[in-house]
């Protein structure tokens, strides 16, 4: 006894500077689960002492592998005024991050034989999508799923798709965002509707500009406008609404049980407050294109959805078949549908440089998608080789061009996950065999 006992404190001395050192020869499983979570707690440490920079309010993070959840937390203030700290299990919406639901609830719509992804989307719509350049050539479904439609997020959408939630009080909070306009609650609409506005010649939102001049299917162009329409597309084929669809076959098969779509469907008291760089407050606000960003979640709940999104990747995913998973990570386009300066071949996060559905590739082995709204930054990526994968939420704008402190502390945060993932993904199989 009086060896282990000797042995587990040469353990604690040797990791007290948080560096992993060579291992002692025969060490036990109990030994393992010690240095697991020593080491957990070094991470820990350092995310507070960043954190306590105090240039984002509050943010949540998550280290998975392919078979379990490494390491979740939250740090900084969910409500700064309130003093009420930031947890993994605070909750909020995770912008853009959410498309990767709408791809596998495509995927499983096509399983179940409601839909096919080369189906042309007239299919299933009840108003004509028809590119103004090029009214003969039909839209489909996969071209919406890997930004090749032609249809732009123009003017009217950046103007137009948000919605400040009714019944909150605005004293002292920032109504102003000059990326996308944060509108009143009688501006709502359901999401067919704003579609069909946009989307169609005689629509209220309609322009020249919510088409790209390019043939569908020939050009990569992010389009909001185009996921949001997948979702519907979705809706209209299976008879059930977007988010009861992926409240079905995803959030519940997964045990996301504090995700939803809506206020309705969270617990209310657990929902972050969003903030501008400057740290003023800014409303709790929803989009009529809700399917594009507004899933509402916790970094606990995420990190149980990349575990599967990783699963799924190496053949043992449970959401879908695996000859659906594969479909959903292949790679769909290649250098002709792109700009010569469209794509970062030396970003390892950049999802756009090669998109699947509704996910892209990275040049340099990264699969997944990051987001940004109001008052909200996400990443979500898995590293293919290494099954590894790293989730990271906040709850405060970029600050702009001028001082990008809170940016590149956004960035030291996920590159001091990215220190501490290979020691973690080892010592847990260490513990599991």
């Amino acid at each position: 006894m009086r060896f282990i006992t000797l042995l587990t404190a040469l353990l604690i001395i040797t990791l007290s500077s948080c560096k992993e050192k060579k291992e002692v020869n025969k060490i036990t499983k109990n030994q393992y689960f010690e240095k697991y979570q020593l080491t957990r707690d070094c991470l820990t440490k350092e995310l507070d002492s960043i954190a306590k920079q105090d240039l984002i309010n509050g943010f949540g993070v998550a280290i998975v592998n392919d078979h379990e959840v490494l390491y979740t937390n939250g740090f900084g203030y969910a409500d700064r005024e309130n003093q009420i700290k930031y947890s993994e299990h605070t909750v909020q919406h995770i912008a853009s991050v959410s498309k990767t639901l709408i791809g596998i609830a495509l995927m499983k719509a096509q399983e179940i034989g409601y839909l096919h992804l080369d189906d042309p989307i007239q299919k299933y719509l009840p108003f004509n999508v028809i590119h103004p350049i090029y009214p003969k050539d039909a839209i489909t479904i996969r071209q919406l799923a890997t930004h090749t439609s032609g249809i732009n997020d123009g003017e009217n959408y950046l103007n137009n798709a948000w919605i400040i939630l009714p019944h909150q009080n605005l004293k002292n909070v920032n109504t102003h965002y000059p990326y996308q306009r944060l509108n009143s609650s009688d501006k709502n609409m359901p999401m067919e509707d704003y579609l069909k506005h946009y989307l169609t010649e005689d629509g209220k939102f309609y322009q020249s500009e919510n088409f790209i001049p390019h043939r569908p299917g020939t050009r990569y162009n992010y389009s909001n406008i185009g996921a949001t329409l997948a979702a519907l597309i979705i809706q209209r084929a299976t008879n059930i609404s977007f988010d009861n669809f992926t409240q079905e076959y995803i959030l519940n098969p997964l045990n996301m049980d504090s995700s939803g779509w809506s206020f309705e469907d969270i617990e209310k008291s657990k929902h972050s407050k969003l903030y501008r760089a400057d740290n003023s407050a800014i409303p709790f606000y929803t989009a009529v294109t809700y399917p594009d960003g507004m899933l509402i979640s916790s970094s606990n709940d995420m990190a149980k959805f990349l575990v599967e999104l990783i699963k799924g990747y190496s053949g043992e995913g449970t959401l879908l078949e695996q000859n659906s998973y594969k479909e959903f990570f292949k790679e769909q386009l290649n250098n002709k549908h792109f700009d010569k300066d469209q794509r970062n071949p030396n970003h390892p996060y950049d999802g756009d440089y090669s998109p699947a559905i509704f996910i892209g590739h990275s040049a340099l082995g990264y699969v997944g998608h990051s987001g940004g709204d109001a008052g909200v930054g996400t990443w979500l990526y898995f590293n293919k080789e290494k099954k590894t994968g790293r989730f990271i939420v906040k709850n405060t704008d970029n600050s702009d061009n001028d001082n990008r402190a809170n940016e590149l502390q956004y960035y030291a945060i996920w590159d001091k996950m990215n220190e501490y993932i290979d020691q973690l993904n080892k010592l847990s199989k260490k513990i599991a065999h």
